[in-house]
């Protein structure tokens, strides 16, 4: 076969890749992006801070209800001052988990949160915690400032009234 009549039949090659100055469009349009959008990343931690408290508040609403529905099943337990929640012994007050009791029940752990007792007087990074109180903040934050305003108070029950939980902070506050 004659090669010169198949060369003629041939298309050129095409060109292939980039050329350098697509590629610094795209980098500058990337960088552009990022740096619009790396403000908005920052203040996550902020926010997981907040929900942290939310769940806590929520599993120690859980676990006092759990706790309290038990006691009006078996009376009994409010004589003894205590009952087992999954294998975790809580001590009991007014027919709800005390202060010393309700994190157990939630199953919060001081991996995870500063459990601050009853009795801890006020600091300049931590609130007051009164008698038949207690106070969880973030393991992140406890000992900061910001511990003083992103925290959830558990109150023991009085006579013939439920547990209060107190200050459910915005995200604000766990800046």
């Amino acid at each position: 076969m004659n090669k010169a009549a198949m060369s003629a039949f041939r298309k050129p090659a095409a060109q292939s890749g980039f050329t350098l100055i697509e590629l610094i469009v795209v980098i500058v349009i990337l960088g552009i992006l990022a740096a619009t959008a790396l403000p908005r990343f920052t203040n996550l931690a902020g926010d997981a801070r907040a929900a942290s408290i939310a769940a806590a508040r929520g599993a120690m609403s859980s676990a006092a209800s759990l706790a309290h529905g038990q006691v009006l099943i078996n009376p009994a337990i409010v004589v003894s001052n205590a009952m087992t929640m999954e294998g975790v012994s809580v001590a009991m007050a007014n027919g709800y988990p005390s202060a010393s009791g309700i994190a157990a029940a939630a199953g919060l752990n001081a991996a995870d949160y500063a459990i601050l007792p009853a009795g801890t007087n006020a600091g300049t990074n931590n609130p007051a915690v009164g008698t038949g109180e207690v106070v969880i903040q973030p393991k992140s934050i406890a000992g900061t400032a910001t511990g003083l305003k992103c925290y959830v108070k558990y109150t023991e029950a009085g006579a013939n009234a439920a547990p209060t939980f107190t200050n459910a902070p915005p995200v604000a506050d766990c800046q």
